[in-house]
């Protein structure tokens, strides 16, 4: 209390003086109306930026509380994204919009949409062009589909092009296996007929049935396993004989064939460099 007393004492001077202040300038604003409206002008003005100030802090507070939800939402979105795309792998409609066959899950692949804009039937060396190339991701040895089945192996690639050589040529084999019975062979155009196509390597102790329905067999990178490749049209063998010669009416018709999806197998170049490791 002391200290209070002596401080009052050693700032009197300074007390007296504000309040000798305040009541002169009280009584200026109240004895001339131009004081008195520009003091509450001011005080107005001074009282509104005080509120306008508060309310900046209060929504800068609510903002912050905001942004920390949105982003508490924004993971959570990514987390239901990242199991939807999980679910969405297993069922394999993406980018295949009208593919009706299974990729398994458990491999990695991506489709590359594209339209067929030159194309040849009727040669022994048949090739297809798209209208997709480096640019659009396609790469030399991927693998092409249609929504019917398999159609062929991409074999070089410009800027915004790319070339295919169809199941329609001799210079390459798929491989492909009953459906039914999981036995594999290579098949291989002999040129004839845009409509067929002959597998080989099936050993006679095979039990085969007219329209047995062949799909890739999943031993190359080239193509998952599953996709449709056509059905059994004709098959023989003779006594001497250790395999059959088997007749395969192709899944696709090559003759409309306008759209396809280029494969691109997200793990293509690790399993591929160890491959090539194993073998040296």
């Amino acid at each position: 209390m002391k200290n209070l007393i002596n401080f009052l004492i050693q700032y009197s001077v300074v007390f007296l003086f504000l309040l000798l202040e305040i009541i002169s300038f009280s009584m200026i604003v109240n004895n001339r109306e131009y004081q008195k409206n520009a003091f509450l002008s001011s005080s107005n003005y001074l009282v509104s930026g005080l509120y306008e100030w508060n309310n900046s802090v209060v929504e800068f507070f609510k903002l912050r509380a905001a942004n920390d939800n949105l982003a508490e939402e924004n993971t959570a979105l990514k987390n239901q994204i990242i199991n939807l795309h999980n679910k969405l792998t297993t069922l394999q409609p993406e980018l295949q919009d009208s593919i009706r066959f299974h990729i398994p899950p458990e491999m990695e692949y991506q489709f590359i949409s594209a339209k067929v804009i030159n194309s040849s039937t009727n040669k022994l060396q048949n090739y297809i062009t798209l209208n997709k190339g480096a640019i659009d991701g396609v790469k030399v040895d991927m693998g092409v589909i249609s929504d019917e089945g398999v159609v062929g192996i991409v074999k070089t690639v410009s800027n915004r092009f790319s070339v295919v050589i169809p199941i329609l040529n001799p210079k390459i084999e798929i491989s492909c296996k009953f459906k039914r019975s999981n036995y594999s062979g290579s098949l291989l155009w002999s040129g004839a007929d845009y409509r067929y196509a002959n597998l080989t390597d099936i050993a006679r102790h095979v039990e085969l049935s007219l329209g047995d329905t062949l799909i890739t067999s999943g031993l190359t990178i080239t193509f998952p396993e599953g996709i449709p490749v056509g059905n059994i049209e004709d098959f023989k063998i003779k006594e001497s004989d250790a395999y059959y010669k088997i007749k395969v009416k192709l899944a696709v018709n090559f003759r409309t064939l306008s759209h396809v999806k280029v494969i691109n197998y997200l793990n293509y170049k690790e399993q591929r460099n160890l491959e090539n490791t194993s073998e040296d």
